[in-house]
């Protein structure tokens, strides 16, 4: 049977159609290549012809190739995102090494492959839930937003999600800090599907292919209740805006231009936001025992407080007349979907803002993200740089007063005021909230939340003759509005959704609603509340009472929930702590070490202003048990819960690091308060140049390694009249270049400087083992150009240290390294 077969395939008896077709050209191909050469010949003619400037002909040239070579570079990366969504793990691994999922770097999350195969089977049956979200929450908005743009008539015609379903890279279930009543858990959410939407944009027919979603989705569920299915609902939020591409197909293609095609992905990046980034959430009901405002209006964890108070150092972005001018600052401060934006400082490098915002915290996990711009009239705004804090760390402490170092940037830095503030039904917190921003002076900042449940209106009037209306809602408290979803032709609307809204007095507040009719615009139903008569009520709620709308019909009512909290300012020390742990604080004070010391303390050293407490340690050359270090003491100690870890860098470390009880000095609430002796600081080194105390950690989620310069102690200074002007220089090696170039500011004639500066670096984990940190003290008072000013290095192997954990170690400094020519 084999045998005959061979001489019918080079006979060509039974040829395939497939590969003639692919050998040989159509004439419809022919003529469009053809066509093709003889208009550009013609264009090349009569563009010398008529002694036009061949700019008209580069122009166009230039701009397609940058167009191709744009496209080419982003159907590459689908390409690869695809393929990676539909291969299975092992695959993605092998494939790409340096984006492993996450369950490699994180030793608590596991690997999903079972959801995987889960989803696979459930996935042709999301096609259905997907279009109708499509078609009720996302398409309204996004026509709305790009009417702003002058872009009317927006409207899906085709949406299919295709064969590939999306994949979770890793699950990590949370066990620690969680309610009894819920369960929490968070996905690395990927989707690279094969999709295929069309929609319609002012009549030009487009659609979107290859469209991309990664980001980190959390899901929690709560309430657990006693029936079957156990669990009440689902919520279901990205804790930050995931990252999010596609490519336009069809007549819309001619957006899909850098600058342009920026307009509609922000515009799709937004509406994502407004329907699953915090602090909006995806409510989904699993069960008629649960009330649907408990899902659809959750009660915030807290509000985060966020002053920028300025900036210095930053980078000279603009030219003037001598060559680089300053800058014209501002900056825009994001977490999660709420983004806020500072006012903009003309002709500075060392804008002073004072700019405050607030923002709704659902959970505690998440960054505050501060990018700062040049202003530039007429063009593009330019980057300066970026810093980042893990809100978990505000909340962890209460306040934070911090300087940033700026990332992607040269230099600079920016002053940040972070402040944590619980929520409570104590009405005897609301003199001291108020009390609280009048000191502050700051007309904009809050002092209650109001929580409020839309679940329906009925019997709303005509707003023309014999026609329904297209009723949407509009609800606000002060200059903060938000509105529904619209529905069409009823005079009974079902809209069940929940709002937070931020108070600035309740005392003197109001609640608004407006119902308008879509088509004419026209008012049909208004409701005025005045928050005050909350104050009276019991837990300040007021539950499902259907209200009289004004302005409308005899008997038109709408039913709704309203609930009222007041604003704690949170203290660790009196309200106790919220968090058990930190494992990504931005100064390092709560990192526990590769190896504890013999005998961890709980304590914490009382201080000056200008002096930070770091590993319950004093530093600043503050004393230590009692004991002066660099000619300062202290008088008194407080207790803390933190404990001293430490990691030594040579051997006598562990003597020097043990700690010895004494007598208590005091006692308050059965807290005994306790010395530590001898001084971690009392020796110059094994080379005589002096100690330096650092703390290095891997921040894996943000993928950084943070080194935090906490101070340098006991420089030798042979001249009294000579004391040395410190600062700290960081370089990581192989690279000595600008981009890795860190330093502190510089210290005068100050043997033991403290800095506290933090300084961190973007790099992977599996390139991080084969780095070194070149860390010297350097000195900017040399009296003679032959004496080097580098005091003491030291070089850390990086891929020796357990920089996932986190530590604070003490270093000696060593002679300076002679670099290879």
């Amino acid at each position: 049977m084999v045998v005959p077969s061979k001489p019918e395939s080079n006979n060509g008896s039974n040829p395939n159609p497939v590969v003639r077709r692919s050998s040989s050209p159509g004439v419809l191909s022919i003529l469009y290549s053809v066509t093709k050469k003889v208009g550009t010949v013609a264009i090349v003619y009569l563009l010398g012809y008529y002694n036009i400037s061949v700019a008209w002909l580069i122009g166009p040239v230039i701009l397609s190739v940058v167009r191709d070579e744009w496209k080419k570079t982003s159907d590459a990366r689908r390409a690869l995102a695809k393929a990676a969504a539909m291969s299975n793990e092992k695959e993605v691994i092998i494939a790409r090494i340096d984006e492993l999922p996450a369950w490699v770097y994180f030793p608590d999350v596991e690997r999903a492959e079972w959801v995987n195969r889960i989803v696979r089977q459930l996935w042709p049956n999301a096609n259905h839930y997907a279009r109708d979200l499509l078609r009720t929450v996302i398409e309204p908005n996004i026509r709305n937003a790009l009417a702003a743009f002058k872009l009317p008539g927006f409207k899906f015609d085709k949406m299919i999600l295709g064969t590939i379903p999306f994949r979770v890279g890793g699950v990590k279930v949370y066990d620690h800090n969680v309610s009894r009543n819920e369960i929490i858990m968070d996905l690395d959410f990927f989707y690279a599907g094969d999709c295929d939407i069309s929609f319609t944009l002012s009549g030009i027919p487009g659609g979107i292919k290859d469209f991309q979603l990664h980001g980190m989705l959390r899901v929690v569920m709560k309430p657990l209740i006693q029936t079957i299915p156990l669990v009440g609902g689902l919520q279901l939020f990205f804790l930050n805006n995931p990252t999010i591409d596609f490519n336009l197909v069809g007549a819309a293609d001619v957006l899909d231009v850098p600058g342009v095609s920026d307009i509609l992905r922000r515009i799709i990046v937004e509406q994502v936001a407004a329907l699953m980034v915090l602090p909006n959430k995806l409510p989904i009901t699993l069960s008629d025992v649960v009330p649907a405002h408990i899902l659809k209006t959750p009660e915030p964890e807290g509000v985060l407080r966020v002053h920028v108070v300025e900036a210095k150092e930053l980078m000279k972005m603009d030219i003037g007349v001598l060559g680089k001018g300053k800058s014209d600052p501002y900056a825009i401060i994001t977490v999660g979907a709420q983004q806020f934006r500072t006012q903009i400082i003309n002709n500075t490098v060392s804008p002073k803002w004072d700019y405050w915002c607030e923002y709704l915290m659902y959970a505690s996990a998440g960054t505050v993200l501060v990018r700062l711009f040049d202003y530039d009239k007429g063009s593009d705004d330019d980057y300066m740089g970026r810093a980042s804090v893990e809100v978990s760390t505000v909340v962890k402490k209460g306040e934070l007063d911090i300087w940033l170092t700026l990332e992607e940037a040269k230099h600079g830095m920016v002053h940040l005021r972070l402040s944590w503030h619980t929520l409570t039904d104590d009405l005897q917190a609301l003199p001291l909230a108020l009390a609280e921003t009048q000191q502050l002076r700051v007309t904009s900042m809050s002092t209650a939340i109001l929580m409020v449940y839309l679940d329906s209106a009925k019997n709303l009037p005509d707003a023309r003759p014999g026609r329904r209306p297209d009723p949407i809602a509009t609800l606000g408290v002060g200059k903060d509005t938000q509105s529904t979803h619209g529905i069409f032709r009823t005079d009974s609307p079902v809209w069940e959704r929940g709002f937070t809204f931020l108070v600035k007095n309740p005392e003197t507040d109001s609640f608004t609603l407006k119902v308008t009719d879509q088509k004419t615009n026209n008012d049909i139903g208004r409701l005025e509340y005045h928050l005050a008569k909350l104050l009276t009520s019991e837990n300040l709620e007021l539950s499902d009472q259907p209200l009289l709308l004004q302005h409308s019909g005899p008997i038109s009512r709408v039913r709704l929930s309203l609930r009222l909290r007041i604003l704690k300012h949170y203290d660790p020390e009196i309200d106790g702590p919220l968090l058990e742990g930190d494992d990504d604080a931005v100064d390092g004070s709560s990192i526990s070490s590769k190896r504890e010391s013999p005998k961890a303390l709980s304590k914490q050293f009382s201080r000056g202003d200008s002096v930070r407490s770091v590993g319950g340690q004093s530093v600043g050359g503050q004393s230590v048990g009692g004991k002066s270090v660099g000619g300062s003491s202290v008088s008194s100690v407080q207790p803390s819960k933190d404990k001293l870890s430490t990691q030594t860098s040579v051997q006598e470390e562990a003597e020097n690091f043990s700690e010895e009880l004494s007598t208590p000095l005091e006692s308050t609430n059965n807290a005994t308060v306790l010395h530590r002796t001898p001084s971690a600081t009392s020796s110059a080194g094994e080379a005589g140049l002096g100690r330096i105390q650092m703390t290095l950690r891997y921040a894996v989620p943000r993928q950084r390694l943070v080194v935090v310069i906490h101070k340098v102690a006991n420089l030798p200074s042979k001249d009294p009249n000579s004391i040395p002007d410190p600062y700290v220089k960081l370089y990581l090696l192989p690279e000595r270049s600008k981009e890795s170039k860190r330093k502190t500011e510089v210290m005068k004639d100050n043997c033991n400087p403290t800095y506290d500066e933090t300084f961190e670096y973007i790099i992977s984990l599996g390139d991080i083992n084969s780095r070194q940190l070149e860390v010297t003290v350097v000195t900017k008072k040399t009296w003679f150009q032959s004496q080097s000013p580098v005091m003491g290095q030291v070089i850390l192997n990086l891929g020796d240290l357990d920089l996932v954990k986190g530590f604070t170690a003490w270093y000696d400094l060593m002679p300076e390294t002679e670099r290879d020519s």
